[in-house]
């Protein structure tokens, strides 16, 4: 009679807890569907950001050897004669305060291509009565393990007033500001701005070139509405001619069909 009582125990017991393994089971069926039903409620994005997409994502990295052949690259001023250059990591006046390693001469090299399409897109703001600024063209890698080896030094922060107040220096890396590898020293990519040929300033943009901060994205809402206009008659041109741009950087341009996408080089700038 004992061991029959204990038998139908040990079967209740089982049940309940197929009872309760069931019901735990139908939650998370029930939590998945309902988190599903509201994704797919949730209000899309706005058809500008749609339009946005394809020319504003994320940096790829870099993931073959390096090399340090200049085959395939040109000087910038070389097509683009008129082109204005002011190559900041040659000088001081940068986010880390030094001439950044590399940087030997204040010029700019692009890939052939990068800068065929870069001649394009000057012959186009020209007859709007621009000229193109050239902050920094090909990056050689020396110059990318720099900033790397910068951001490793948290009490270097004699710039941090003028270039990057808002974040703290060890989360310019985890933001994405500073990695390993850079699509510059693919040799398509550019940083510039618009100098208008009339007033002979730089083009108002909202913030300067290598603020860190979100100020700097090119959507960003609190430029004034004429900041934004220039903002987007530089990223059309460049869009217009086959560049992307990155959702951190008004400045910042990707030939889309760069020559070489998984290489980066290591000829210094001279």
């Amino acid at each position: 009679m004992f061991l029959k009582r204990l038998f139908y125990l040990v079967a209740a017991l089982s049940i309940c807890g197929l009872i309760v393994s069931c019901s735990q089971n139908d939650k998370q069926c029930d939590d998945k569907k309902a988190a599903e039903e509201k994704s797919a409620d949730s209000p899309s994005k706005d058809k500008s950001t749609e339009a946005k997409a394809d020319d504003s994502v994320k940096e790829p990295e870099a993931t073959t050897t390096g090399t340090d052949s200049k085959d395939g690259f040109v000087l910038l001023t070389d097509v683009i004669p008129d082109a204005i250059l002011e190559i900041r990591y040659f000088s001081t006046f940068n986010f880390m305060g030094v001439r950044v390693d590399g940087y030997n001469a204040p010029i700019a090299y692009l890939t052939k291509e990068a800068a065929d399409s870069l001649k394009a897109v000057s012959d186009d703001v020209k007859a709007m009565g621009y000229r193109l600024k050239i902050y920094d063209a090909y990056r050689p890698q020396c110059a990318v393990d720099h900033f790397v080896r910068w951001s490793q030094v948290p009490s270097d922060t004699i710039t941090k007033r003028y270039f990057y107040p808002d974040i703290d220096k060890p989360r310019l890396f985890e933001e994405g500001y500073i990695a390993k590898k850079s699509r510059h020293s693919c040799g398509s990519t550019i940083d510039l701005t618009l100098f208008d040929m009339k007033t002979e300033k730089e083009v108002d943009m909202g913030s300067p070139f290598d603020w860190l901060g979100e100020e700097s994205h090119p959507d960003y809402a609190g430029v004034t509405p004429e900041q934004h206009k220039n903002r987007m008659i530089l990223r059309d041109a460049m869009v217009r001619h086959g560049f992307r741009g990155i959702s951190t950087e008004w400045w910042h341009f990707v030939l889309k069909n760069e020559p070489y996408p998984d290489t980066y080089f290591t000829f210094p700038i001279e």
